[in-house]
């Protein structure tokens, strides 16, 4: 899952002090004053929900339709007038549209930009995670993830419940959110051996696509659930290896397609806790472990890092439950699953990446 990062807290940036970084004021520490940090800026939540807002209710595609003034931008963004208007004059103190003379707004390059970035619209999955963040607080207090509150349901019986969302939240993930991908996944027997990989939990096939590419040699199977690979035609198609993927609807936790040389796991791990991050496990180990091939593995990508790695927040962690396991961690949760790891390390995509393999009699 995509990590979106946005402002914290509201407030303004007078109510902060600063320290006095010439070091000529009382601070009481000599570090501060050559090392200082503004928070003002960090706790402005106004600004990146006006955006939002503004976002969502296209309001940079009505100015250039030639919809200028307060009165009619508002009409046709079904919008109050003030209100509408206190969000663009907030958005143009900080560079975004131009006010040329009072109520009349015109387009700049910053409000431009804005028409072309995805995920802002707050009707959408952009709007599930902006307001997400506003759980933070139960977030670190349970553990637990605090969505269903705001939401009703799940994230993931959420997403069920509403496949307009749930298609959004696979463009997030997808080329639309993450860009096309165009990087090798470095495994320690090389990829010579790989006839079949399983991609589990693939989203619309992009990675997997990729890599096949990439390995002619090699077929691909893309895991997901129907509705989400059913969306995968247009993705694996561009790639054009559509001949050597075999789509496969179904949840990751039910038994896998056996006998692969590959399971890979992109950005899976990371949106569990851990008594389903072994669920998961175990049900690549009881597939894989059907293979003919000695070389058979399981490799993960994300939901793992190196001990030494600094934690991070992630809005996986907030929607889902999810977490990044150090690689011990990882390593007990492995060995629950019937695994053992194999290698870990960063590759040159700049990717951990952790690679098990099963261990015989220990995944039923």
């Amino acid at each position: 899952m995509v990590e979106d990062q946005q402002p914290g807290l509201a407030g303004s940036h007078d109510a902060v002090g600063t320290k006095d970084t010439k070091g000529t004021g009382d601070t009481g520490n000599t570090e501060d004053t050559q090392d200082t940090v503004d928070l003002g800026p960090m706790l402005d939540l106004a600004t990146p929900w006006c955006l939002h807002v503004a976002a969502t209710l296209r309001i940079t595609e009505l100015i250039s339709a030639g919809r200028n003034g307060i009165a009619e931008l508002a009409a046709a963004a079904g919008c109050d007038r003030d209100a509408l208007h206190a969000v663009l004059g907030h958005l143009v103190s900080k560079g975004v549209f131009t006010e040329e003379s009072p109520g009349w707004f015109t387009c700049n390059s910053a409000a431009e930009q804005l028409a072309d970035m995805p995920f802002l619209d707050l009707d959408g999955i952009g709007g599930r995670m902006a307001h997400t963040w506003g759980t933070l607080l139960a977030y670190v207090r349970t553990g637990q993830p605090a969505y269903q509150q705001v939401f009703g349901r799940p994230f993931w019986e959420d997403l069920a419940a509403h496949p307009r969302i749930a298609a959004e939240f696979d463009a997030l993930i997808g080329p639309a959110g993450h860009g096309v991908p165009d990087f090798d996944i470095e495994l320690s027997d090389g990829w010579a051996p790989v006839r079949t990989v399983v991609d589990v939990g693939g989203g619309t096939g992009a990675m997997l696509a990729s890599l096949l590419r990439r390995h002619p040699q090699a077929r691909g199977i893309l895991v997901d659930f129907p509705g989400t690979v059913a969306r995968a035609g247009e993705v694996i198609g561009s790639f054009g290896v559509a001949d050597r993927v075999t789509l496969r609807g179904q949840s990751f936790f039910d038994p896998l397609p056996a006998g692969a040389d590959l399971y890979l796991l992109k950005s899976v791990l990371n949106d569990w806790p851990d008594e389903p991050t072994v669920a998961i496990l175990r049900s690549c180990a009881e597939a894989a472990i059907q293979t003919t091939q000695a070389t058979s593995a399981i490799a993960i990508l994300g939901g793992v890092s190196a001990d030494e790695a600094p934690r991070s927040l992630g809005i996986d962690m907030l929607v889902a439950g999810g977490k990044t396991s150090t690689l011990t961690q990882f390593t007990e949760l492995a060995r629950r699953a019937g695994l053992h790891v194999a290698a870990a390390r960063t590759q040159s995509s700049g990717r951990f990446v952790v690679e098990c393999r099963p261990v015989k009699g220990e995944t039923r």
